[in-house]
């Protein structure tokens, strides 16, 4: 890290806690990292068992972050990005794409889970020209948030919002979208909603799930395609819009896409 981050906290790490498990890690394990614990690796094969398309929709999620982070810093020249509900770091994270295209671009990373934190710290570094930074809190409090965003990012000008695979974890619905709402209010004109959610829309994944929430761990809401679209309310869609997130601009490589049950889109903010 660079440019002013906090020295991790040591409290925090005492609360790592390996018997239940943990999204972060097993989305970690599923895409081929080691930083994982035996109950996380049990939890994911479980979840595979009954629906063998998780890793497929793990991949897919990185792939399409990789494409939306890179026409977002290309196309459309943002330069800031804010990604809450980072994850432990894998391959290809937001500040590695975004500085490849540009390498004074500037990211602040946001989580609340001690492992992930510690990675953060060690691992999420930055270009000589840009800045890499980490905000240890809660998405449950947007404004907390935004304020110490507004400590790296300059909130006067354009700004990447990236809710990758979080929104499922506020399990009210409406409290889900009050807080897209407040943080989308803080952005400037000219900014943009980078987004993903896992949906509703397989039987299999709604069982897999269920056993999973089922373990004592933070509990994820699948949702509906449609009450994905309200977290885009207000915004310019660019295209393709919401879709699967395979079908968001593949290249033009890529045939027989295999289409998995997560939406999402990348919207402007007018």
């Amino acid at each position: 890290m660079t440019d002013g981050s906090s020295t991790p906290d040591q409290q925090a790490l005492t609360k790592i806690d390996t018997t239940v498990p943990h999204s972060a890690r097993i989305w970690n394990y599923w895409m081929g990292g080691k930083d994982n614990y035996e109950v996380d690796r049990i939890a994911g094969d479980e979840y595979r068992e009954v629906a063998p398309n998780i890793e497929t929709m793990a991949r897919a999620s990185r792939a399409y972050l990789i494409r939306t982070v890179t026409h977002v810093a290309g196309a459309c020249g943002i330069r800031q990005f804010l990604d809450i509900g980072t994850g432990l770091p894998t391959y290809d994270n937001t500040h590695q794409v975004a500085q490849r295209v540009a390498p004074e671009a500037r990211i602040v990373y946001v989580d609340n889970d001690p492992l992930v934190l510690r990675h953060a710290q060690a691992l999420l570094t930055s270009t000589r020209e840009g800045v890499t930074d980490y905000i240890d809190a809660d998405l449950h409090e947007p404004e907390r948030i935004l304020a110490a965003a507004s400590k790296t990012l300059d909130f006067d000008r354009p700004i990447a919002l990236m809710l990758m695979g979080i929104l499922g974890h506020i399990q009210n619905y409406d409290e889900s979208v009050s807080i897209v709402r407040r943080l989308q209010a803080a952005l400037p004109s000219g900014s943009y909603f980078v987004h993903y959610d896992s949906t509703d829309t397989d039987q299999a994944l709604k069982q897999a799930q269920q056993g999973y929430d089922d373990t004592g761990a933070v509990p994820y809401v699948l949702r509906s395609v449609e009450q994905i679209s309200r977290y885009y309310e207000g915004l310019e869609l660019i295209e393709p819009g919401i879709v699967s997130c395979p079908l968001w601009r593949p290249a033009p490589s890529e045939t027989d896409i295999e289409t998995t049950d997560v939406h999402g889109g990348v919207a402007r903010k007018p």
